[in-house]
């Protein structure tokens, strides 16, 4: 097992506190940082002494990884740990099926798009299924809402231009009338949509000042809003769960999930992947038609999943293979020791306290690379708390 150095990604959405202080650097930072990458990204692998963990991986694949999971997917790691810190909304997204992905990168590459064109959806052949676990409170938009709720939510803050809308879903209040409402509003043309959202702004407002039920949801779009005016996005996110998380919550965002992170600090792992279809909020590529193409409209509460408990550790199981998440915590002085079980490539890293890991430790905001090739890994607390997360591919699925 090794030390690894990992990139910071210094996207304008990011925070100019969070992962400065996480790596005790200075705080703030000179400018926004929005995501730690822990892992062999093509774009910015972490690094193993002087090389990148990409040149470690393709020097020994199955003894860096194990013969399963260099066979599964072709000497490469399949997942990507993140610290993720939000101090403003990403963009409207949703990622495709394995199955769509590679139909869709066939069909790029068959078209001669660059891989890395402003209008590329598919860069990759994957699909990007990801898990948010929560490090601070955490909002997000996920998952369409029951409609019979959304039907509430619009006839709350209704005006004469949003009425026809209102009755659309409500005369087909489930996954088909979600699906005609977000393609509605998705291909408005600019103009109704500039005359739309500031009778709908207004309605928020008052909503607001009275604390209405959807106050929470009201003050979602009116900053939205504001920092995306004229967005199509803005109307899509009343469609949407809205999602407060305590830390150690998370959520599985599978293939097709409608989705945007909006404020807060937390780990996620998910695919080795960057194929993203938007839907709005953001000034890039929006492909409407394939959006609609991969977007799931099932609709109901999000599942929110604190883990399943195995001693001081909390397992995130998902249908994914290429990941599976645990989050180790240590409170109240315990001490009891976790192992993990050698035979698997695995990212820990430590979010609070101090942590050892056989002979060696690691400090907050520090993290390890442990090949295939090591025995079982005993992790111990070195101080009255500690919180650290382990990546691995998924376990069940190679087993």
């Amino acid at each position: 097992m090794e030390l690894l150095d990992n990139p910071v990604r210094p996207y304008a959405w990011g925070s100019r506190t969070a992962i400065a202080d996480l790596l005790g650097k200075p705080v703030p930072a000179p400018h926004p940082e929005a995501e730690l990458w822990l892992g062999a990204h093509p774009g910015d692998p972490s690094r193993v002494g002087d090389k990148p963990l990409l040149d470690v991986l393709a020097a020994d694949p199955k003894g860096q990884l194990g013969e399963a999971v260099a066979a599964r997917w072709a000497g490469r790691l399949p997942f990507l740990l993140k610290v993720l810190a939000a101090e403003e909304p990403l963009s409207l997204q949703a990622h495709p099926s394995a199955e769509q992905a590679a139909e869709g990168y066939a069909r790029e590459e068959a078209r001669g798009i660059a891989r890395d064109a402003g209008n590329r959806n598919y860069p990759d052949p994957t699909p990007k299924p990801e898990l948010l676990c929560a490090l601070t409170e955490f909002h997000a938009l996920a998952g369409f809402r029951d409609p019979h709720r959304t039907v509430e939510l619009l006839r709350s803050v209704s005006t004469p231009g949003l009425a026809p809308y209102v009755d659309l879903l409500a005369g087909e209040p489930n996954s088909d009338g979600l699906r005609a409402l977000f393609t509605t509003w998705i291909t408005l043309p600019q103009p109704a949509i500039d005359a739309l959202l500031p009778e709908l702004l207004d309605e928020c407002v008052l909503h607001v000042k009275e604390h209405g039920s959807f106050e929470q949801e009201c003050r979602t779009v009116l900053e939205l809003g504001e920092s995306y005016p004229g967005d199509a996005g803005v109307l899509a996110a009343l469609l949407l769960n809205r999602l407060v998380l305590a830390p150690g919550e998370a959520i599985f965002l599978p293939a097709g999930n409608l989705h945007a992170y909006l404020h807060g600090t937390g780990v996620e792992v998910l695919a080795n992947s960057d194929n993203v279809l938007r839907g709005g909020l953001t000034p890039k590529h929006v492909d409407v038609p394939e959006l609609l193409r991969v977007l799931d409209f099932s609709c109901g509460d999000m599942a929110v999943t604190t883990g399943e408990p195995v001693g001081a550790r909390h397992v995130y199981r998902t249908p994914a293979p290429e990941f599976e998440l645990s989050r180790l915590e240590w409170t109240d002085g315990t001490r009891e020791p976790v192992t993990l079980p050698g035979g698997t490539p695995r990212i820990v890293v430590t979010i609070d306290g101090t942590l050892t890991v056989s002979d060696l430790t690691l400090g907050r905001g520090q993290a390890l690379w442990i090949p295939a090739t090591d025995p079982d890994v005993v992790l111990s607390p070195a101080e009255a708390y500690v919180r650290a997360f382990a990546a691995t591919p998924g376990l069940g699925d190679l087993a």
